[in-house]
């Protein structure tokens, strides 16, 4: 049986939750916001309330829980990428789509507010070359290959 992964979590203060899963077979763990930090006009950054020491050769993921999409809220970088030599407190900043008097925010202070998992890192050497091989698809872009 493969060693199981372990990541170092230290609490930033006694009020801060550590991650949970919701479930037996969640692919995910939830976190939850420690403090909400209101940016008019249309942004919140929230800290959840740890830091980690995450092993060489693995990062942290931080995305939106599946929620947040009856919302008109997004996380500002769609995915956060937490690397393995970063101590500081984990943070997902949030923007608002339209106004935030018509969107208020979807969370509190102590709710599940997104959720993290871990990966290894795949390193990869650089070659620079003149030509790329040739595919039928090509240099299609956006939608090239249909909708159905």
């Amino acid at each position: 049986m493969a060693k199981k992964l372990v990541i170092k979590f230290k609490k930033i203060d006694e009020q801060s939750k550590l991650p949970v899963k919701g479930s037996a077979h969640a692919a995910c763990y939830d976190v939850h916001a420690r403090e909400i930090l209101v940016e008019y006009p249309n942004k919140m950054t929230v800290k959840l309330g740890f830091s980690t020491e995450i092993p060489v050769g693995y990062k942290g993921l931080v995305l939106p829980r599946s929620g947040i999409s009856k919302t008109n809220w997004v996380l500002a970088n769609s995915m956060g990428v937490i690397d393995a030599d970063y101590r500081g407190e984990w943070m997902m900043v949030f923007r608002c789509l339209g106004e935030m008097m018509e969107s208020p925010i979807p969370f509190g202070v102590g709710d599940r507010c997104g959720q993290i998992y871990f990966e290894k890192v795949q390193d990869f050497d650089i070659e620079e070359v003149e030509e790329l091989s040739s595919t039928e698809r090509g240099e299609g872009g956006f939608g090239s290959t249909g909708v159905k």
